[in-house]
C-alpha cells in the first residue's frame, strides 16, 4: 500500500507537468521518453535489494506512467476526432480494461508462481520497451484541418470551440480554467471517483477473504472487473456521443454505487455468481472515468491547454486514489470491518452525482 500511495501521488503530481509538455511538444516525444523510463524502472525492480530500492523504483515508474498514460493518450485522440469523439476515446481506453484482463492472470497466475518476481518485472520491462517503436512510428502530429470523411478534424466540420469569441478562440488556458466553477465541480467528482473506486478495489480481496473465500476467487473477481472495465470504457465513450457527458458520468457513478451496495451485503456463503456480478458492475462504472473526463475537459475548456488542464484533474483524482486505500485500511484497523469505509464511498458517490449534473460550460466558451 505504501508503494502504491507513492506511485499514485507522484503520478498525479507529474500529470500537469506532462500535460504542459504535450501541449508544447506533442505526444510522440513524451510517450517515447516515458516508455524508455518505464523500461528502466521495471529493470530496477527486477534487481531489488531493499525496501528503499523498491520505493525509488516506483518513483521512476510513476513518472513514466504519467508520460504514457491517459494524458497523452486522450490528448492525441481528442486532437484528431471531432465527430464521435466519445466513441473514439472509448475504443482507445478499452486497452486499460483489456490490460487488466490479460496481465493479471499472466503475471499473477503464471509468471510469478512459475518463474518468480524478478522474471515478472523483466517481462514488464520488455513490454514497456515495445512501446518505444510504436510511439515513434505510429503516433503522428496533430492533423491539419482538412476535409475528410473519416471523422477526423475537418475544416467543414467546425465544432463549438471554433466559433468562440476571439479572446477564447482555442479554449481556456489552465489559469483561466482554475477560475471556473466547472473546473472545481469536475475536480470534486473525479476526486470522489478515485478515492472510492480505488479504495474499494485495493481492499476488496482482503474483504472477500475475510468472508471465507479463497484468494483464487478474489482474483477471479478482479478478472470480472477487467471485463466490466473494458466494456464500460467503450459504453461510456459511446454514451458521450449520444447524451450530454454529465448524464453519462452520472450513470457511471450509479453503477459504482450499485456495486458498493452489493459488496456491503455480501455474506459468507453468498453464491459466487454474486461476486462476479459485483466485479462486472464495479468495472462497468469504473470504466466511465476516462472517456467522460476527457470529454468534460475538451467541451468545457477546449483544446488550447487540454494537456495541462487534464493533467491537473488527474492530479486531483490521484490524490483520491492515493488516500482511498489507506483510508479504508485504516478504518478497518479501527473498526475491524470495511463496512464503514464502503458506506463513506456511497456517500461520496451520492455527492458526486449532483455535482456532475451541475457542470456547465464556462461563460467564456459560450458561442456568440
Amino acid at each position: 500500500m505504501g508503494a502504491y500511495t507513492i506511485f499514485s501521488v507522484l503520478f498525479g503530481i507529474a500529470s500537469p507537468f506532462i500535460g504542459g509538455l504535450i501541449d508544447r511538444y506533442g505526444a510522440k516525444r513524451i510517450i517515447s521518453a516515458g516508455a524508455l523510463i518505464g523500461c528502466l524502472g521495471f529493470l530496477s525492480l527486477s534487481q531489488l535489494q531493499s525496501i528503499w530500492h523498491f520505493y525509488a523504483s516506483y518513483i521512476i515508474i510513476a513518472f513514466s506512467m504519467a508520460a504514457i498514460g491517459p494524458v497523452p493518450a486522450t490528448a492525441t485522440v481528442s486532437s484528431y476526432f471531432q465527430k464521435r469523439k466519445g466513441t473514439a476515446l472509448g475504443i482507445m481506453s478499452v486497452g486499460i480494461g483489456v490490460g487488466m484482463l490479460v496481465m493479471a492472470p499472466l503475471i499473477g497466475g503464471y509468471l510469478l508462481p512459475t518463474f518468480g518476481w524478478r522474471v515478472s518485472y523483466l517481462t514488464l520491462a520488455f513490454i514497456m520497451l515495445t512501446l518505444l517503436p510504436l510511439a515513434l512510428f505510429l503516433i503522428k502530429a496533430k492533423p491539419a484541418a482538412t476535409t475528410t470523411r473519416s471523422g477526423n478534424m475537418e475544416s467543414s466540420d467546425v465544432n463549438i470551440e471554433v466559433r468562440l469569441p476571439e479572446t477564447a478562440s482555442n479554449g481556456l488556458n489552465l489559469k483561466a480554467a482554475l477560475g471556473t466553477t466547472a473546473f472545481w465541480l469536475i475536480a470534486f467528482s473525479f476526486f470522489s471517483n478515485g478515492f472510492s473506486v480505488i479504495g474499494t478495489s485495493q481492499n476488496q480481496a482482503l474483504h472477500i477473504q475475510d468472508l471465507g473465500y479463497s484468494l483464487e476467487i478474489a482474483a477471479y473477481t478482479i478478472t470480472a472487473m477487467g471485463i466490466g472495465s473494458a466494456i464500460g470504457k467503450f459504453l461510456f465513450g459511446w454514451l458521450c456521443d449520444v447524451i450530454p457527458v454529465r448524464y453519462a458520468c452520472s450513470i457511471s457513478f450509479l453503477f459504482l454505487a450499485g456495486a458498493t451496495i452489493i459488496l456491503l451485503y455480501l455474506k459468507p456463503g453468498t453464491p459466487l455468481v454474486v461476486l462476479w456480478v459485483y466485479g462486472v458492475i464495479l468495472g462497468l462504472g469504473g470504466g466511465g472515468w476516462l472517456p467522460t473526463m476527457s470529454i468534460f475537459i475538451s467541451t468545457n475548456f477546449g483544446q488550447k491547454s487540454y494537456g495541462s488542464i487534464f493533467g491537473t484533474i488527474i492530479l486531483i483524482q490521484n490524490m483520491g486514489t492515493a488516500l482511498g486505500p489507506l483510508f479504508a485500511g485504516s478504518l478497518f484497523d479501527i473498526a475491524n470491518t470495511y463496512q464503514w469505509a464502503f458506506i463513506t464511498f456511497l456517500v461520496l458517490y451520492a455527492m458526486a452525482i449532483p455535482a456532475t449534473l451541475l457542470i456547465r460550460r464556462p461563460q467564456a466558451l459560450v458561442t456568440t
